[in-house]
């Protein structure tokens, strides 16, 4: 399913959990990288305002679908899309890793944050390495000096899998970076997901999500944040909508 923002093209093309996860093992496998982005509709307003996140963007070799919406604009378009949301593929990536003998590593939110969490998916997957946790500073420049020392240290601890908790744009434009650096890595960025594991951050419950209002528990918590992210969001529904009903057969 492609996409459109402004100039910028993107196409779901890891429409399946279960298929996106035999091709990250046959990738750790094989000593290859990769970057992996998971596409929602804040990321589609920002690929239409900043050049920078589209040109990082282009270069992802796996998207997902991370939002109801976006896996809804694909079915009114006639394709078959998954749900596949950056802090739900953490645990089954994490053992797809330990079941590869790949050393993982985490890079952004905060020292404390990366300390639980690795903790606890320690305690969790007896056979996952953690091999190296990284919490950039404030201001971290994701294509600067400073970001390319935190992918040289990942490489010097043998990390084949990181995780990026930086959010977006951050995160994406240090992927499309680590593509170039660091070839041997897998790239997956995660938002907040290590927060929510860690306790730092409370995800909105199950049942909230299964009804697919996570969005509207997002936002009532924190409105000051997340309101304008999230009216900008529908403003561009009615347009994304159009056009997949176009792409119709």
């Amino acid at each position: 399913m492609e996409f459109r923002a402004g100039p910028a093209r993107v196409v779901v093309n890891a429409p399946s959990r279960d298929g996106l996860l035999r091709e990250i093992d046959a990738r750790l496998r094989r000593g290859e990288g990769f970057a992996l982005a998971t596409l929602n509709l804040d990321h589609l307003v920002k690929l239409a305002r900043d050049p920078a996140f589209a040109t990082a963007y282009a270069v992802q070799d796996l998207v997902t679908a991370d939002g109801r919406p976006v896996v809804w604009l694909a079915r009114l378009a006639g394709r078959r899309v998954e749900l596949v949301t950056g802090s739900d593929l953490i645990r089954p990536l994490l053992r797809v890793a330990a079941d590869a003998g790949a050393p993982v590593g985490f890079l952004g939110s905060g020292a404390a944050v990366l300390a639980a969490a690795k903790d606890r998916l320690g305690a969790e997957m007896p056979g996952l390495e953690i091999a190296c946790t990284i919490a950039p500073p404030m201001g971290f420049d994701p294509e600067g000096e400073a970001a390319r020392a935190a992918l040289a240290r990942m490489q010097a601890a043998g990390v084949r899998l990181c995780l990026l908790a930086l959010g977006a744009p951050k995160q994406e434009r240090l992927a499309a970076l680590g593509r170039q650096v660091a070839p041997e890595i897998g790239f997956v960025s995660i938002g907040a997901g290590l927060d929510f594991i860690a306790g730092s951050q409370r995800r909105a419950p199950a049942w909230v999500r299964a009804v697919a209002m996570e969005w509207l528990w997002r936002m009532l918590s924190n409105p000051r944040r997340l309101a304008l992210r999230y009216l900008r969001a529908a403003a561009i529904l009615p347009g994304q909508a159009w056009r997949a009903w176009r792409m119709r057969g």
